[in-house]
């Protein structure tokens, strides 16, 4: 049974634990994507990814002088954790598409293409009025120093960000759930962080009862036209609580149709249920960020604010369709847990990743062209034809000869059921890189080294940094040499050079 505000005190104690002295986080398993042949697959669909947690996460391991698990590293959360350089022209829909060829830097005979989406900065000002729940885990395993402590940190950061048009409520969970802050004005800044301030961990998690109280809470101060979204902090480690996995995530999905939203922020080490928390977020059309210090809290939800909690499309897919005459296979790199059967493309019934003010999505794919050998992953086919180079399909007489590709993006507004479609083609013309391609591929290639890619090819550390120097531009914020100086570490520590793990914290 919930307890109402009431029933619960706004300081949560209980026994404090200790560090946990065992290692039970978990990451689902990814399957890396191989080559597919354009005559068999000549479409690839998929949902945008705006989630940044992996590039946080692997990070703290590198800091730590460890190498991260595998499944831990999400190839399209590290490309698109850094902000992009733009030069699109602005147009009607909200946001715009770029894209741009290069020589694959680890196999310069393939094609590497940039597929990017842009939505434009909103002023925190501009922003509409936001009817927020933050869902605050406050249990036993939140203790630690980088958990809760620093959770409060980081909400004090956004409290200072809000404005009087928003509103505030506070959920906490541990044995049970409770209110320990009504929906209050933004304004009311002493009152939030005093109720912020007083928490403590102690107790078991009943994760799913504090979903279901939050959003309560967020639908009875439902904001027309607003930002409507519970705001979850956690080390997930939901333990107690809803009947199954599955009910809570079904109640996530019937909240989203009704217009809330849900940001997931992961705390902590030594049981983040990574897995978990990327699916919570996946099925509420929110984000999900892994926080691992004050300088991230800052970069979520002070500098990037408008993205992490204020949606301006939903339910972004892309399809792509590759021209046999200038392509034999291709390779989408990253996006394993975002892929749509092709038919999924037009069916608006279909759920897909949202795209925030001011966000950046990046996709790369790697194109083998006509003519030369495709890669195979599997061993030859015992009742077919041995493979040969996949000769080029001659076009009819001007019809796309010159296109390598085309690309089509299907999005609905936030509050919109029927989806747009924009799309446009793409010449088989490779050129000089821009300085946001540069470090994309940088970034792709570090991350194909840290899952022991086969498709890397000969790439190393030295070459990762010698291609992120040469997009790194102005960097004003550092996050470019901060990636530099990742790279650099695992080189020093020769961390590439310990076995990657068989990942068993799944």
């Amino acid at each position: 049974m919930l307890r109402g505000p009431s029933s619960i005190s706004t300081s949560v104690r209980g026994a404090r634990l200790a560090h946990p002295l065992f290692n039970t986080e978990s990451y689902a398993r990814i399957e890396e994507n191989g080559f597919r042949r354009v005559g068999e697959s000549p479409l690839s669909t998929f949902s945008i990814d705006v989630d940044r947690a992996s590039y946080a996460n692997v990070r703290r391991f590198i800091q730590s002088g460890e190498r991260p698990p595998v499944d831990a590293v999400r190839i399209e959360e590290m490309i698109n954790y850094f902000p992009y350089e733009w030069d699109g022209a602005a147009g009607d829909d909200p946001f715009q598409v770029l894209t741009e060829v290069w020589d694959a830097p680890w196999k310069p005979e393939h094609r590497l293409v940039r597929i990017g989406l842009k939505a434009p900065s909103v002023d925190t000002e501009d922003l509409p009025p936001s009817n927020l729940v933050f869902l605050l885990d406050v249990s036993g395993s939140m203790s630690s120093p980088d958990k809760l402590p620093l959770l409060k940190k980081a909400f004090a950061l956004l409290t200072e960000q809000l404005r009087p048009q928003d509103r505030v409520a506070i959920v906490v969970y541990a044995g049970a759930a409770g209110l320990v802050l009504p929906s209050t004005p933004g304004n009311r800044r002493g009152r939030i962080l005093a109720a912020v301030e007083r928490l403590e961990a102690g107790g078991s998690t009943a994760g799913g009862a504090g979903i279901a109280l939050a959003y309560d809470v967020a639908r009875k101060h439902f904001i027309e036209d607003g930002n409507n979204r519970v705001i979850l902090a956690t080390d997930g480690d939901f333990n107690v609580g809803a009947s199954s996995d599955e009910a809570m995530m079904r109640l996530i999905e019937r909240e989203r149709e009704s217009g809330i939203f849900l940001t997931v922020l992961g705390f902590g080490t030594g049981n983040l249920k990574d897995s978990k928390m990327e699916g919570i977020a996946n099925r509420g059309n929110g984000n999900f960020h892994y926080v691992d210090g004050l300088l991230e809290a800052r970069k979520v939800l002070v500098e990037e604010m408008g993205g992490t909690l204020f949606t301006v499309a939903k339910d972004v897919k892309l399809q792509v369709e590759f021209n046999p005459a200038r392509a034999a296979a291709y390779r989408l790199i990253g996006y394993e847990n975002r892929l749509l059967a092709d038919e999924d493309f037009n069916d608006d019934t279909k759920d897909a990743g949202e795209l925030g003010a001011g966000h950046t999505v990046t996709a790369l794919y790697e194109v083998v062209p006509a003519g030369l050998p495709v890669p195979r992953g599997v061993d030859p086919l015992r009742y077919q034809p041995a493979a040969e180079p996949t000769p080029p399909v001659e076009a009819a007489p001007g019809a796309f000869e010159d296109e390598l590709l085309y690309v089509k993006v299907r999005y609905k507004d936030p509050d919109g059921s029927e989806s747009r479609l924009l799309a446009h083609a793409v010449a088989d013309r490779s050129r000089s890189p821009s300085r946001s391609f540069r470090f994309a591929a940088a970034v792709a290639g570090f991350g194909m080294l840290l899952r022991d890619s086969p498709h890397a090819g000969g790439l190393s550390p030295d070459d990762v940094i010698s291609l992120a120097e040469g997009g790194r531009g102005d960097d004003p914020r550092g996050y470019r040499g901060e990636f530099i100086r990742l790279v650099e570490t695992v080189r020093d520590l020769d961390l590439l050079g310990t076995a990657a793990e068989e990942d068993d914290r799944r």
